[in-house]
């Protein structure tokens, strides 16, 4: 899919410092253990202390993170909001069925189950901004942020709305990440999230975060990056079959891997799950710069936003991260960045994002 869409502002509360006036992931957090949580910062700066004590963990995380991007940009009145998330509200709906329980399935009460729904994050930010326009939340798994952004980039293009606040929201709970540790997603045996890559072994690291971005249609001053395509694709065959589909997306913006100068790939520390990245290596992206980011957010479903968050604000201020593995040289200005993801080898997706000329 074409698309002229710039990322005018973004936001992200992860597991790192990545909230508010803070230096571009020079300081990273480290983990002992196999999960990360985000780090929160003072809800009440940006919040009404009414309301925030109504409000769950996810919820203050994806209000504050909205909050924060339409503050950067100068906007209260976004022309429309859209969220992913593929769990949604877990913490309030395990007191919701708790409480059931509790009450043999009589008369449990319902304000838990009320904020347990998935678009609550959404209807909270038009709440707080008394926002009437477009709201729609995207329940798709591993495509959920993806699927945000495509309906954002189609209400842009139909002229639906003047810009889109887009972004995505999941939390992890400890009953959450008992339920998966016995699926068998996550390592076994602790170690620090630094090390993820050092250890060939099943599972990865939990995680969790919220990211907005404030996409617009028109180049504006101060914007991170333009968002030039996006593609998903559901449980390919084979390596080839995957390599057919990241040149095809390329080629449908007239361009190839190397007019790309830097690829983000969703390397999670499982030798299950990564054997296609070490695959793509040594094939199409072979000779490439190639640098990773789920040590330092976890893996969830909507990680690819925390991605989308990193390569804009490489674009932006022009310099990677070491913590991200990147061992090319700073005096290059990076103009075209590549995201590959995908999520438990079913979901993949690649965002196209340049610098803004």
């Amino acid at each position: 899919m074409s698309m002229k869409i710039y990322i005018q502002s973004a936001a992200a509360i992860s597991p790192q410092k990545t909230f508010g006036q803070v230096p571009f992931l020079t300081e990273p957090v480290t983990y002992s253990g196999n999960r990360l949580q985000v780090v929160e910062p003072d809800y009440k700066n940006l919040i009404d202390a009414k309301l925030l004590r109504r409000m769950s963990r996810i919820i203050k995380m994806g209000v504050s993170t909205a909050t924060a991007c339409l503050q950067e940009a100068g906007e209260n009145d976004p022309g429309a909001i859209v969220t992913g998330t593929a769990y949604g509200c877990l913490e309030d709906t395990g007191v919701f069925l708790t409480e059931t329980i509790q009450r043999n399935e009589e008369l449990p009460p319902p304000t838990a189950f009320i904020q347990s729904t998935h678009n609550t994050v959404g209807a909270q930010i038009a709440l707080m901004l008394k926002c009437h326009h477009y709201n729609n939340t995207f329940v798709h798994n591993g495509f959920s942020f993806e699927s945000a952004l495509l309906d954002s980039v189609m209400l842009l293009k139909e002229k639906e709305a003047h810009n889109v606040l887009a972004g995505s929201a999941d939390e992890l709970t400890d009953n959450s990440y008992t339920i998966l540790s016995r699926l068998g997603l996550y390592k076994r045996n602790p170690f620090s999230n630094i090390d993820l890559f050092s250890s060939r072994s099943k599972g990865t690291i939990a995680g969790e975060g919220s990211a907005f971005f404030l996409l617009t249609g028109e180049q504006k001053p101060g914007a991170y990056a333009e968002l030039c395509g996006m593609t998903t694709f559901y449980k390919p065959k084979s390596k080839i079959e995957v390599e057919q589909r990241i040149i095809s997306f390329l080629a449908e913006h007239s361009i190839g891997v190397n007019d790309i100068d830097l690829i983000v790939t969703g390397k999670n520390g499982d030798a299950r799950q990564d054997l296609i990245y070490e695959q793509l290596g040594q094939t199409i992206f072979s000779g490439k710069q190639t640098i990773h980011f789920k040590d330092l957010c976890g893996e969830y479903p909507t990680a690819s936003s925390f991605a989308l968050w990193l390569a804009a604000n490489i674009l932006k201020t022009g310099s990677v991260p070491a913590v991200t593995g990147y061992k090319g040289s700073t005096e290059n200005k990076l103009k075209r960045i590549l995201v590959y993801n995908h999520y438990q080898h079913s979901y993949h997706s690649l965002l196209l994002v340049s610098a803004v000329e």
